[in-house]
């Protein structure tokens, strides 16, 4: 309801914002927030965070730039950026598990920034390593009838994980570890496991957004992927997904994706200085997290008082 008053308010008050080539636009930006969030999005569901996923997506892209220069088949530059994600997300997953950190904030903080210096180190001294095969350029680039093929990988991602999530036993097992995890391990539930699968899954999306990025700008950069995870964790909390765990929908992620998207470009086409964007996502991080503390407390006293009136 409120992207829809704001995209109605912004229709009203900024002409070029309804547009069909804006409305594209902030379809192809938002993408590759959008694709990671959905990562992010599993992680928070379990009572967990991940820091490192804007410099995965850097240090993806580079590798895949460094594989295009010794063999430009678009399946194998892909395959290593996938890769590249998804083993970045099983490091912080079996670490955090099988370390018994206290927290996952720990683990990803570190990969952030060995990713980001490892991004770096591999790039030879270059903030951007030109050239990727076609197919990836169009797919994250390219349209079919004015809409962004980047919005289909979305929405394809999108698609598998909601219907992973409420149809497997995996899924429903994502929203008991992160209820309530003690009750979890002892009905039986392989909570490490669990827990591990959220990360590596959070990795390949991070895969998933560098591909849909590098294919976009047809580069790999060391410098991609910069507060990445402050756009994803905010995107998730906008849509109404719990720092507490155990609570969220897929759907909702995407959306508070879209917000951050039409905030941002509506920002843009006023002429807002950049540093007041940022000014601005942190603000409704604060607003996000603060009225789901509010929810909490209300629901709180809503149980207390149902309690009291069956007694």
């Amino acid at each position: 309801m409120i992207l829809l008053l704001l995209i109605g308010v912004l229709a009203l008050s900024v002409p070029m914002f309804f547009t069909p080539r804006n409305l594209s636009n902030i379809l192809a930006q938002t993408a590759v927030i959008a694709v990671v969030a959905l990562g992010q999005h599993l992680v928070i569901l379990t009572r967990g965070i991940d820091l490192s996923v804007g410099s995965n997506l850097a240090l993806a892209t580079v590798l895949g730039a460094l594989m295009f220069r010794v063999n430009d088949n678009a399946f194998v530059v892909m395959a290593t950026m996938l890769a590249a994600g998804g083993a970045v997300g099983a490091i912080n997953g079996l670490v955090y598990v099988y370390g018994r950190l206290p927290h996952p904030f720990i683990i990803t903080l570190a990969t952030l920034s060995i990713a980001r210096g490892l991004a770096l180190e591999l790039s030879i001294g270059h903030t951007t390593m030109r050239g990727m095969p076609e197919t990836i350029a169009v797919i994250g680039g390219g349209t079919t009838y004015g809409i962004p093929n980047s919005f289909f990988v979305v929405a394809g991602v999108a698609t598998l994980l909601f219907v992973v999530a409420k149809t497997m036993v995996w899924g429903r097992w994502i929203y008991a570890v992160g209820g309530q995890p003690d009750a979890a391990r002892r009905m039986g539930i392989p909570v490490n496991g669990v827990i591990v699968s959220t990360y590596v899954i959070a990795g390949l999306c991070a895969g998933v957004g560098a591909v849909l990025l590098a294919g976009r700008t047809e580069a790999g950069s060391p410098l991609y992927g910069n507060l990445l995870e402050l756009d994803t964790i905010a995107a998730v909390i906008i849509g109404g997904a719990s720092f507490l765990g155990g609570r969220g929908h897929i759907g909702h992620a995407l959306v508070g994706a879209v917000m951050i998207g039409v905030i941002r470009n509506a920002l843009n086409l006023l002429n807002v200085n950049a540093y007041y964007q940022l000014i601005a996502i942190g603000v409704i991080i604060v607003l996000a997290v603060q009225s789901d503390v509010l929810r909490n407390h209300l629901e709180g006293r809503m149980r207390v008082l149902q309690a009291a009136r069956v007694q």
